[in-house]
């Protein structure tokens, strides 16, 4: 918790102690990007202490505290330099490290800033929301590595049957513009 002392006249009135909350779908969230395989950094100016206790509530495996906005892009800078990374921030003081990541996710009720210079604007604040773009990048990955096989397979197929003349050109040409219209009509099926 991070005190505020109230005082008058150099006399102390009280102290209030404040705490950040997380949402209580956050951790299951981190832990289903962890199971993913996705390292997850916390990166706040908030103090080292509370931030850290934040950070054990929600289960991130890095908490980096005490960090102004241009220090929150050189740490994206440092984390690049271990992988891809993926920023997500709401607020002005978040542009500079949105800009600076691989691919910047804004929250939609986020500073305008941050949207505008952000790739992927999230229409929620909530984690989960993460899950799910990381489940359809998978499903769109799969997609993209099944249909190039399937498609150098069959075009390898068909100018082998055509250059040892089993196939004449026209029927090679009508079974590659099928089979490019049956492998597009299957990549239109949902990836989850």
């Amino acid at each position: 918790k991070t005190p505020l002392f109230f005082a008058r006249n150099n006399k102390l009135l009280g102290i209030i102690a404040v705490a950040d909350t997380i949402k209580k779908d956050s951790p299951q969230a981190i832990r289903e990007l962890q199971n993913m395989g996705i390292r997850v950094v916390m990166i706040t100016g908030d103090n080292e202490r509370s931030a850290k206790a934040i950070g054990k509530l929600a289960g991130v495996d890095e908490v980096i505290a005490g960090v102004l906005p241009e220090g929150k892009e050189k740490e994206i800078a440092r984390l690049k330099e271990q992988g891809s990374v993926i920023m997500v921030g709401d607020g002005i003081n978040d542009s500079p490290a949105l800009s600076a990541a691989d691919v910047g996710i804004a929250i939609s009720d986020g500073a305008e800033l941050a949207r505008e210079i952000a790739d992927i604007t999230i229409g929620a604040d909530d984690l989960n929301v993460m899950v799910t773009l990381k489940e359809i990048s998978n499903g769109l990955m799969d997609k993209i590595h099944k249909n190039y096989r399937r498609i150098v397979g069959i075009n390898g197929s068909l100018i082998a049957l055509g250059v040892t003349g089993v196939i004449q050109p026209t029927m090679s040409a009508l079974l590659h513009n099928t089979s490019t219209l049956l492998i597009g009509m299957d990549s239109m099926k949902s990836v989850l």
